[in-house]
């Protein structure tokens, strides 16, 4: 087996699990729990029927007359294939979604208005017993385990950060008054459910935020309720907190396994298993967190939302064809204020009615030729050959990819570029014809005769009209990258959108001092909130990366750039200066393959540049559908 630790069993208590594998609570567990993972976490379930829930004031309590059933059925899917079935038990604390007021540990008006009071005693036991009547309950409705979640700012944890706990009462100060709460569910959670039921507890080891609780504390925290736990599973960051949100989903501007050593120091001092979540993207990296012991198991949120059956093509060896996270936080509602949740990778995800699990045959196999070899175009090409067409792909590089190609060299973009391999070999492994070095002409695509035609040719960048920039020293965004030992020291890059923000930060990597111009008032306006925060934490961490927003640039020299800001005029020196100043499309080309069949489609960036969400979800429906 290639990976032989992940899929060692293991037993705790009275159960046995079959490999190391969670499924975290991200998104649906439907697919997760035929995908081969050893534990899926089925959801949440709010602890108490009121006060409780982060979604709405009245979301029904899983566990009453007319929920039961659901609930039961979470347990029959997550055992489909052998997984056992988890709940992961939460109250939201001061940022329940109320219609009277919300609890904490403090008083405080929220953002929106919301009163929060501060718990007394009497609630506190209130509070306790519900986690352990909801502990229980899960218990009797068949779940083979539950989670506590006392990570992620939510009610446990702002009683134990000093963040959010902030009392001046026996609850509040001093580490051994901040645990007691929460030492008191754990309490009672174990009275309830007896010895012989697993519980499990999620905790973020550190909130990465400052003023927030330390890992030594954390550490100190699960020691002294190891006894009445039978897991602990290690986490980083907070959830409505968008600064430490970032590290609670890891985004592209942060290592792989970011949490591993957290667990790993847990690991030494603790006699139950440890789990870790966070950025686990490969079974080789979860592999080697098992074989070196630093946990013993590994808890996969995005990657399964990616690719639910990571697990399956792990134990059979097969990681080349998982498809890759890339850990953009689409998935995430938060990021774009839920409207326009997805998978960049995955079009299943959120569109289960739309995307079967497998793809039947067409009735009638056609000649399908693809113009581009983009991630668009690669998508289709794999749909298209999947449900049995007959697939030419002409590509006029002599390598597949399109503007995936540059992410081979930038840090940030690993997951891009994992991605981009996945779909060349893929490719490489179907029957679709790839001709390389092929430039579509209608000519061309006329003498193969096709009965369908897909344009994904992507974009061009766009060269603004600015005096000076046709000169030796100005470059395009995506040609630096191979053309770095041409770039000088002092750099002025137009155009702050993402490309132009992750450039800067690689060139600032590379010791160069980097002004980013853009003439919006916001940095990455083309990317998703979480994005944009984690973008500003790790543009901080530049000191020679600078910024000037509401700039227009009217000249290019021989040694710098003359821009306009606040109604004056200014001159900023520069060796390079890099346009990144977006992509255009080319109806022009594009209006030359029409005419030739009927069925003739415009994909990805060719039909309007944004990002690999937009260009897998046409290149896979557009196919689907032919």
């Amino acid at each position: 087996m290639k990976f032989p630790n992940l899929f060692k069993p293991i037993r705790i208590k009275n159960v046995m699990f079959n490999n190391r594998i969670i499924a975290t609570p991200a998104g649906p567990y439907n697919d997760k729990a035929i995908g081969g993972a050893g534990v899926i976490i089925t959801g949440s379930a709010n602890v108490s029927r009121k006060r409780a829930s982060y979604s709405r004031p009245d979301e029904p309590y899983i566990f009453d007359k007319y929920q039961i059933e659901a609930t039961r059925n979470r347990v029959v899917i997550a055992h489909q294939a052998g997984a056992k079935a988890s709940l992961e038990l939460i109250h939201s604390g001061q940022y329940a979604r109320v219609d009277d007021y919300a609890i904490g540990p403090v008083d405080l008006v929220r953002a929106d208005g919301t009163i929060v009071k501060a718990m007394d005693e009497q609630m506190m036991e209130e509070v306790a017993n519900d986690w352990a009547e909801t502990a229980l309950r899960a218990k009797e409705t068949g779940f083979d385990l539950v989670m506590l979640h006392f990570a992620h700012g939510w009610l446990p944890a702002e009683f134990l950060s000093p963040l959010f706990n902030k009392r001046t009462d026996e609850y509040g100060g001093s580490f051994e008054n901040r645990i007691k709460f929460p030492k008191m569910i754990i309490d009672r959670v174990r009275q309830a459910v007896g010895n012989d039921f697993i519980v499990d507890m999620r905790i973020s080891a550190s909130e990465i935020v400052n003023g927030s609780i330390e890992f030594k504390d954390v550490l100190e925290f699960i020691k002294i309720v190891e006894d009445k736990l039978d897991m602990v599973h290690i986490s980083a960051g907070l959830d409505i907190n968008y600064e430490g949100n970032v590290h609670m989903a890891p985004t592209i501007f942060k290592e792989h396994m970011p949490n591993v050593e957290w667990a790993a120091e847990v690991k030494r001092h603790v006699k139950i298993p440890v789990a870790v979540v966070g950025a686990i993207m490969s079974p080789a990296e979860a592999e080697s967190i098992i074989a070196e012991g630093k946990a013993d198991f590994v808890a996969l949120g995005r990657p399964l939302i990616a690719d639910p059956f990571w697990p399956q093509k792990a134990k059979e060896g097969r990681d080349e064809d998982i498809v890759p996270c890339l850990r953009c936080q689409y998935c995430y509602h938060i990021s774009t204020e839920r409207k326009n949740v997805g998978c960049s990778v995955n079009p299943r995800y959120m569109r289960y009615d739309l995307v079967p699990l497998q793809l039947p045959k067409s009735d009638k196999a056609k000649k399908v030729v693809i113009i581009g070899g983009g991630p668009a175009g690669m998508k289709a090409a794999l749909v298209a050959e999947e449900r049995g067409h007959e697939v030419i792909l002409l590509e006029k590089g002599n390598s597949l990819g399109g503007a995936l190609r540059y992410a081979e060299y930038e840090e940030l973009k690993i997951d891009l570029y994992n991605y981009m391999k996945y779909l060349i070999v893929q490719i490489n492994k179907s029957k679709v014809e790839v001709r390389l070095g092929t430039e579509a002409t209608r000519e061309v695509v006329e003498g193969l005769q096709p009965d369908a035609i897909i344009i994904a040719i992507g974009a061009y960048p766009f060269t603004p009209p600015i005096k000076g920039v046709q000169q030796d020293h100005v470059y395009g965004a995506l040609d630096v990258y191979t053309r770095m030992e041409e770039i000088g020291q002092d750099v002025v890059l137009i155009g702050g959108g993402s490309t132009g923000c992750e450039l800067g930060i690689e060139l600032a990597r590379h010791g160069k001092n980097v002004t980013i111009m853009e003439s919006g008032n916001l940095l990455a306006k083309n990317g998703n909130i979480l994005y944009r925060v984690a973008l500003g934490q790790a543009m901080d961490k530049q000191p020679t990366l600078h910024t000037k927003l509401n700039v227009k640039v009217q000249e290019i020299t021989a040694n710098g750039v003359v821009f306009e800001a606040e109604g004056a005029q200014h001159i900023i020196p520069a060796d390079t200066v890099i346009l990144s100043t977006g992509m255009r499309t080319n109806p022009q080309l594009i209006d030359t393959f029409y005419g030739i069949v009927p069925d003739t489609f415009v994909i990805g960036d060719a039909n309007k540049p944004r990002n690999v969400m937009d260009a897998t979800r046409e290149g896979y429906f557009i196919a689907k559908n032919l």
